[in-house]
């Protein structure tokens, strides 16, 4: 069985993303032959937990779908103090003994909807020089991270029992919590360290998508959302078999089509890959983008099959 997909996982509290690829990779292995292939598409810190999408075999040719998609978090922050990682898990760095009204907090909060520069924690993945932030500033080393362009689609506050507040965030690639925390405690003349985090969602994919690790464990089968439909946005452009042989050797295809742009190859009900619609002399040509190794080598021996 070729094992191709993605898993959202319910990350486990503690777990570092790496863990949680590697404990993947151990229940969809079998003894005695290779490892499968897999790899997450959004780090989540070990503080946090919720959606972890895992993506296994050929999967794993599209992460970007996942790293480059919105995301949505229930975060919960106190205000009464800061550590040095912006998270419960850090040292403190300063403590605050003034109070707010919610009236004062969600005149800040507004503030934040919207296209925003953030500066991200230094303890965090970005690489500076080659080296990983989180490593410098282990390492007492000075870090300086530039501000980015982020947006925050949606900021709503759910509680507010002071010091903590708790809020549900949905953001562009690239945002980093820990720091809307931060910021959201500066612009209060306070703190802003999270204690709990919790990923709802990716690309949209709706909370209900999320797998245990117990439950992965029992039926992994069922766990896995096939290729195809993590491809969901790609509208399908079909192929028959001797076009599909055709583009798994790379090549370009002319086709009735109308529209151009970013397509899912299929031929029935095997999925090729991606590829590109553009305008040709007379027809529209299919450009091959991303071509899956299991369907080559499918195709592969059912032609040997047939000589």
């Amino acid at each position: 069985m070729i094992v191709s997909g993605v898993v959202f996982l319910d990350k486990p509290l503690g777990w570092t993303s790496r863990r949680a690829v590697n404990e993947v990779i151990r229940i969809f292995s079998v003894t005695g032959k290779k490892r499968i292939k897999a790899g997450h598409a959004g780090t989540l810190d070990p503080l946090a937990t919720g959606m972890l999408p895992i993506l296994l075999g050929d999967a794993t040719r599209f992460s970007e779908l996942g790293l480059n998609a919105e995301k949505r978090y229930i975060v919960t922050f106190d205000l009464s103090y800061q550590t040095d990682t912006l998270d419960c898990e850090g040292e403190v760095i300063a403590r605050f003994d003034n109070q707010i009204s919610q009236q004062q907090l969600l005149e800040v909060l507004a503030q934040f909807k919207g296209d925003i520069k953030q500066i991200p924690p230094i303890y965090s993945a970005i690489r500076v020089d080659g080296k990983r932030a989180h490593a410098m500033a282990r390492k007492g080393e000075a870090v300086e991270l530039k501000a980015r362009d982020v947006c925050i689609y949606a900021l709503e506050l759910l509680s507010f029992e002071f010091p903590y507040v708790s809020l549900d965030v949905s953001c562009s690639k690239g945002t980093y919590i820990r720091s809307l925390a931060r910021d959201i405690g500066e612009k209060l003349n306070m703190g802003g360290c999270v204690t709990a985090l919790r990923r709802t969602s990716t690309g949209g994919w709706p909370e209900s998508m999320l797998v245990s690790e117990e439950r992965l464990r029992q039926d992994k089968e069922q766990a896995v959302l096939p290729l195809r439909q993590w491809l969901r946005d790609f509208p399908t452009c079909e192929l028959n078999n001797d076009e599909a042989w055709r583009f798994l050797n790379g090549q370009r295809i002319q086709l009735e089509k109308e529209e151009e742009g970013s397509v899912a190859v299929v031929c029935g009900e095997f999925l090729l890959g991606t590829g590109e619609l553009k305008p040709g002399m007379r027809r529209m040509v299919l450009h091959p983008l991303r071509i899956l190794p299991s369907s080559q080598q499918l195709f592969a021996t059912k032609k040997d099959s047939k000589q």
